[in-house]
């Protein structure tokens, strides 16, 4: 039992340790996304098929990022790891690693940069 425990936590230091060893390449950027707010119950009634419109952009935290980005110079300017920029929705990839998501988004998605 104990060594089945130690197996679990060897196995999650290794994953662990996977992510945080990912480095993007090809113009690829790791983004942290911020958590989704909880929506709170309303009294008003709407149909089942009802979905509200979603903003297009979203502004994201800045992991790592590939030597060839395009704006590498600009970023590093704005604090390069920890920048906040604004990426177009739709094109976020999510990439699992062993039970781990990474989001990536393509440098020529990136719309601004927050300073």
């Amino acid at each position: 039992m104990r060594a089945e425990a130690e197996l679990g936590s060897a196995q999650t230091i290794a994953v662990q340790y996977e992510v945080e060893m990912f480095k993007p390449v090809n113009r690829y950027i790791q983004i942290n996304l911020p958590k989704p707010k909880p929506h709170a119950p309303s009294s008003i009634v709407l149909p089942e098929d009802y979905k509200p419109t979603e903003e297009r952009h979203i502004t994201a935290e800045v992991v790592a990022y590939a030597s060839d980005i395009r704006f590498k110079d600009q970023l590093v300017m704005c604090g390069g790891h920890g920048a906040s920029v604004i990426v177009d929705k739709s094109m976020i990839e999510e990439i699992t690693i062993n039970n781990s998501k990474i989001n990536v988004v393509l440098d020529n998605y990136v719309v601004g940069i927050i300073k």
